[in-house]
């Protein structure tokens, strides 16, 4: 099956999804898979548009990030797919320990590779229909079969690094056990990514096999937000600041020391991890750990490739402008990759 557009399903879920998307959809350009020599002209008006949003406003402070997420548990947002997917892929959904667990494949018949995406939110937001698109845009187009576990957010008793990032371990580790590490690939976007990292972490800590791959788009390593960089690049970010992601973090560790991996995984070593492939942008304060992090696999030797996208914004791969594309179509040649041969 050809790739799902990024440009057909209507987003469903949340007004910002919606407003954003609206926007977009009306300005995007042709799209290629080619990283443009220069900034696209929507990359360029996009900081702009997500500054209209609110979004930095609400994470440049703490109180009025919590009172987001204590808002959502009254009013909690839909994490449904849009109903649009299933022209273009198969949809199941199914519990496990009381979360939701959807499973999201192509409709071309059976394949052995098999991904987990864990969604982004800074620990407070739901999936979104960005997020879907994505996933879906990959099942699709790579014959990998999907699954995306549908975790408790901050402030809920249940959502600590140290439950979450157990269960989606135990889950990764039943599919591994199905299908073996080297068809395995795990994703994820900011808060997902810093718990991807977490869980291939644990995965090795428990003597699982690794998955082979390890797909990181602007995560968090470094909970502790002390770095000089990320203050550096913060008066440049449109979209995040320190505050809120910081406070919504306090939380979600628990009682786990901040420099635990389920937590930072910038403090666990990465040997014995798959590959890692990292997306990150530079006008994103979550830049200075993807640094970090490419410092890091330098010093252990481990091997990472890194797609850095000057001027870009946070998740960039997740939205339909060309430097997206290009992201998605680097990530799409991940999950297709073959296993390595011993």
């Amino acid at each position: 099956m050809g790739r799902l557009s990024l440009r057909a399903a209507v987003p469903s879920t949340g007004s910002a999804d919606r407003a954003l998307w609206t926007v977009l959809s009306r300005l995007r350009e042709d799209v290629h898979v080619t990283t443009p020599e220069r900034a696209s002209a929507l990359s360029r008006i996009l900081p702009g548009i997500i500054g209209l949003l609110g979004s930095k406003r609400m994470f440049a402070s703490a109180d009025r990030t919590m009172r987001r997420a204590r808002e959502q548990l009254v009013r909690p947002q839909s994490f449904a797919p849009p109903r649009s997917l299933e022209r273009h892929v198969d949809v199941s959904i199914r519990h496990e320990n009381g979360w939701p667990i959807y499973t999201v494949g192509p409709r071309t018949g059976a394949s052995s590779r098999r991904a987990v995406y864990i969604h982004g939110g800074a620990w407070i937001n739901e999936i979104s229909s960005f997020h879907w698109r994505l996933i879906a845009d990959f099942a699709a187009s790579t014959g990998t079969e999907i699954t995306v576990p549908i975790y408790p957010l901050v402030p809920r008793a249940e959502a600590t690094a140290e439950n979450v990032v157990g269960v989606i371990a135990d889950l990764a580790a039943s599919i591994v056990a199905r299908v073996g590490g080297r068809n395995v690939v795990l994703l994820g976007d900011s808060a997902g990514g810093t718990i991807a990292l977490s869980v291939a972490h644990l995965l090795r800590d428990r003597g699982v096999p690794s998955p082979r791959d390890v797909v990181l788009i602007s995560p968090v390593i470094d909970m502790r937000f002390t770095d000089p960089e990320i203050y550096r690049i913060e008066p440049s970010d449109p979209w995040l600041d320190v505050p809120g992601p910081r406070a919504a973090g306090e939380r979600w560790r628990g009682d786990l020391d901040i420099t635990d991996s389920r937590v930072s995984p910038a403090f666990g070593p990465l040997g014995g991890l798959g590959r890692i492939s990292l997306f990150t942008g530079t006008r994103d304060i979550t830049h200075a750990d993807a640094i970090t992090l490419e410092r890091k696999a330098a010093e252990e030797e481990h091997p990472l490739d890194v797609h850095r996208a000057p001027g870009m914004i946070h998740v960039y791969p997740l939205l339909p402008i060309p430097e997206g594309a290009a992201a998605r179509e680097a990530i799409r040649q991940v999950l297709r990759r073959d296993a390595p041969i011993d």
